[in-house]
């Protein structure tokens, strides 16, 4: 976990979180961790979520909550799997609200990384679990690390913020008002059907986009390529 794979833009404005004492903290206790036991992600994969999309590129930040604590299924990204990964079910369920909401057919794999590269920023509030362990890594110091991440988004002019799950929802009060805020239940099979089903955030995020001048998200994740 070596903060030096954070692009410049992001250790810029997160320095001072960077080099406190509490990080420091946080990176020994991953390492002891490491040491002890499986740790998922990967320790290059860690910040992938701040390299694929840089500050200046956010438009959409989406905020999990752990990352996927089964073998080769985290990468960095929130929700995202590598190709060739089974899809785990809270991202079946987000297909099946995408296709709800943007009749786009449900992707035959899990990476996300299209949708990172254009400005949609995949976070989780804690970025890393120990194997089979879910929440292991909570109240570690990724909670203060990932809050500072989302002060840095909200400082740009308009973007839209999406909180699935009561763990997300709890950063909702940083968020200034000139932003769109969509929060519904988190779409894990458990809660899905409490309000994530039918809340319909992809063509909000679209309208919102285009409502500010900018370009909307192509969600489609199954395509070749983007321009």
């Amino acid at each position: 976990m070596n903060p030096d794979t954070i692009p410049e833009c992001w250790r810029k404005t997160l320095q001072d979180d960077l080099e406190s004492p509490e990080f420091r903290k946080l990176r020994n206790f991953v390492a002891c961790e490491r040491e002890a036991s499986p740790v998922f992600p990967s320790p290059g994969d860690v910040f992938n979520a701040l390299t694929m999309t840089p500050l200046r590129r956010v438009r959409v930040l989406i905020l999990g909550q752990d990352p996927y604590h089964d073998d080769n299924q985290a990468h960095g990204l929130s929700f995202s799997v590598r190709r060739g990964v089974k899809i785990p079910p809270s991202l079946r369920n987000i297909y099946k609200e995408l296709e709800s909401d943007l009749r786009i057919p449900a992707a035959t794999h899990g990476c996300l990384e299209s949708w990172a590269r254009q400005g949609v920023l995949l976070l989780n509030t804690v970025l890393t679990v120990r194997a089979h362990e879910p929440n292991s890594h909570r109240r570690q110091g990724w909670e203060e690390f990932t809050t500072q991440v989302i002060e840095c988004v909200n400082e740009l002019p308009s973007v839209a913020f999406v909180l699935w799950g009561k763990t997300a929802q709890q950063k909702a009060t940083l968020i200034n008002a000139r932003h769109l805020l969509i929060q519904s239940s988190h779409p894990s099979p458990l809660s899905a059907r409490r309000g994530f089903f039918g809340s319909r955030p992809f063509s909000q995020i679209n309208d919102f986009l285009k409502s500010n001048d900018q370009p909307p998200i192509d969600w489609r994740v199954d395509q070749k390529s983007l321009q």
